[in-house]
């Protein structure tokens, strides 16, 4: 009878483990509808619940966990996880907690909450570190880096990137990694504009998956080639660019495997065409990638597909079909988070729609400048996620310590702070280069829109000569003429009537005299409006100011300036400094006036920028990158700064800037 029970329990266990695989393998099934496949989910996860919490009992949870990733049912792939996390800190299974850590990392990407996601990263990446697991910790590096690339951190990322290749070089077999690895810094490479290297990188990436172990589901070799002609693409290479895009999209089974890298493949090979002005297949390319965007809801896709059709029809003259897409993008972007999308409609609509071109260009140049600060700030975030969490590790290994000699825990203590000293100075360092970087781009942005101010300058004076030649030739030259030939007639009338014409003649004179005048008044006005082009861009600066921040600010141009003549380079530079002082102010200054002033001297122009607000030890605080950036963009343009301050004295930031005398008001009146 015994035996017979036994054998009963072992067929339940059986059965069990049996309907376990087979739940979980129709859970994966791609062909059954979304709830059904929920449903065999939730069966398996009932079944391991009411097994023993061993090592496969975690490993059951986390394929359970894995399929709900798979469904994108985000709800139920975090309440397991959490589950998982839950009994691993419980039974201090360092293996299994660094892999929950790592999906919770992947959740709040999935989510775009890149704080949390890199936290857990982070987590991840010291478990593996202390377990040795060489392939893990590889891959939690790439995690981060791809966090980092999506934030605009380029710079950490290509570090993460490179301790990725290290923690593999201990490897023998992964290839995949190899590839994600040399694919993401071709990438990196490829945004800050080093094509040699990008090319260099993402060949390598093609050469790993000759590696046949490696997936082809995946369609690894369709995303390389489709970088590689992306990058000819950014150099102008456009027929290179073209090849590589078709032997894209020639991979066997691209669309079934992976649709939105076809749609990606379609659009720049388009492009590519567009570009080399070859009309065949064109718009259809862009069409179908835009079809194919659009039924995926891949909201960035549509957008950069309606931007190449707005392009190619406004190359094709039909404005309003140009106008149309670009609008259209334009809205789409601002329902997206990425500020980039909206960068570029900004730019594509500016381009079609010239009438409205200065709104357009202040709205890019405003929301450039946000999604700089909030790149700087979520690298500043990340560096402060690792640092928080370094501490709360030391003070953990303190407490562990405390029964060793004092001495030892003091040699411990400096060793460590002198770490954190020198990765925390490396660190800003770094953040202070990519800074610069980004600051360059929007540079480049206000120079575009300094150049496009003074083609308007340049089309205004050709108008202006214009006008008075009219005018001259006209009306005045015309009359002139007219009086001197009357007047020559002078000589042969006798004097008594002579004397009456002569009168006539002299009133004639005055009133071209006054009619000159009235032409030169005129010419004056618009060349003044003409100059004060860049006094309107600061003042917008300053109207912004005066509706944000409750300071009152006091602003004065000192109308001996002939801003045509300053050298536009000087006009980007001053603008920066002066909104870089301006949000030093609103920060730290607690300023009840704000003054802010420019003046011309012999050979030189001076920018004063004064607030009565708290001051500061000049001797004892270190400049920050805003001060140090005011700075460097004076020496860009060969001048200087100085900065008078002190506590409860407030602060005067004086930069001059050397130019040329004529630029003066010694010659501006003649």
């Amino acid at each position: 009878m015994a035996c017979n029970q036994k054998k009963e329990l072992d067929k339940n266990t059986i059965s069990l483990v049996d309907s376990l695989s087979t739940y979980l393998s129709l859970a994966n099934e791609n062909n059954l509808p979304l709830d059904i496949k929920q449903n065999y989910n939730q069966r398996a996860l009932h079944i391991i619940l009411n097994q023993k919490d061993d090592s496969l009992n975690k490993v059951n949870l986390f394929k359970v966990a894995n399929r709900y990733y798979n469904m994108s049912d985000w709800k139920d792939y975090l309440k397991i996880t959490k589950l998982i996390l839950d009994r691993t800190q419980k039974s201090k299974d360092s293996l299994h907690m660094a892999k929950a850590y790592t999906y919770l990392g992947d959740y709040y990407a999935s989510q775009s909450v890149s704080d949390s996601a890199f936290m857990h990263y982070f987590k991840a990446e010291k478990l593996y570190l202390k377990l040795n697991d060489q392939y893990n910790l590889a891959k939690t590096f790439l995690n981060k880096a791809s966090l980092q690339y999506n934030e605009g951190d380029f710079f950490e990322s290509e570090i993460a990137v490179f301790k990725a290749l290290g923690s593999l070089k201990k490897l023998q077999k992964a290839n995949d990694l190899y590839y994600e690895s040399y694919n993401l810094l071709g990438i990196l490479y490829n945004e800050r504009e080093e094509y040699s290297k990008a090319l260099e990188f993402q060949n390598k990436a093609l050469k790993t998956l000759e590696d046949k172990s490696i997936s082809s589901i995946f369609q690894y070799k369709a995303a390389s080639l489709n970088n590689v002609g992306f990058i000819y693409l950014k150099m102008g290479n456009y027929k290179q660019a073209k090849v590589f895009f078709e032997r894209g999209l020639k991979e066997d089974k691209l669309f079934e495997d992976r649709a939105s890298l076809y749609a990606i493949l379609l659009d720049n090979l388009g492009y590519a065409k567009f570009k080399l002005k070859e009309s065949n297949k064109l718009p259809d390319l862009f069409y179908e990638s835009l079809k194919i965007r659009d039924s995926l809801g891949l909201t960035s896709g549509v957008v950069s597909s309606k931007i190449h059709l707005s392009e190619y029809f406004a190359f094709k003259k039909d404005t309003f079909k140009a106008l149309q897409l670009s609008k259209q993008a334009l809205t789409l972007s601002r329902t997206n988070s990425k500020l980039i999308n909206t960068l570029e409609a900004l730019k594509q609509t500016a381009i079609v729609d010239p009438k409205n071109a200065s709104k357009y260009s202040k709205e890019y140049i405003q929301l450039n400048d946000k999604m700089l600060k909030a790149e700087r700030k979520m690298g500043e975030k990340f560096s402060r996620i690792e640092y928080e969490t370094n501490e709360i590790k030391d003070q953990n290994s303190s407490l562990q310590e405390k029964n060793k000699t004092l001495v030892y825990v003091f040699s411990i203590c400096t060793l460590i702070g002198l770490f954190f000293y020198v990765y925390k100075t490396q660190q800003a360092k770094n953040r202070e280069l990519l800074f610069k970087q980004q600051q360059q781009i929007a540079n480049e942005d206000v120079y575009n829109l300094m150049i496009s101010q003074q083609n308007e300058i340049e089309s205004t004076r050709i108008r202006e000569k214009k006008k008075v030649a009219q005018e001259l030739h006209d009306g005045v030259l015309g009359r002139m003429f007219g009086i001197r030939i009357s007047l020559d007639s002078l000589d042969k009338m006798d004097e008594e009537q002579a004397a009456a014409k002569r009168k006539k003649y002299l009133a004639e004179l005055k009133h071209i005299e006054e009619d000159i005048r009235e032409i030169s008044h005129d010419l004056n006005r618009e060349k003044s409006e003409l100059i004060n082009n860049f006094v309107v861009i600061l003042k917008k600066l300053f109207e912004n100011q005066k509706n944000t921040y409750p300071s009152k600010l006091v602003t004065s141009f000192d109308s001996h300036i002939k801003w045509e003549l300053v050298n536009n380079m000087v006009k980007i530079n001053l603008y920066r400094i002066v909104q870089e002082a301006l949000q030093n102010c609103n920060k730290y200054a607690k300023a009840d006036t704000i003054k802010v002033e420019f003046k011309s001297e012999i050979d030189h122009l001076v920018l004063s920028i004064m607030d009565n607000g708290v001051g500061f030890n000049t001797k004892r605080t270190k400049n920050g990158i805003g001060l140090h950036n005011i700075e460097y963009r004076a020496a860009e343009c060969k001048g200087t700064v100085a900065i008078k301050s002190a506590k409860g004295e407030g602060t005067l930031l004086v930069v001059k800037v050397p130019i040329d005398q004529k630029i003066n008001l010694q010659t501006n009146d003649t």
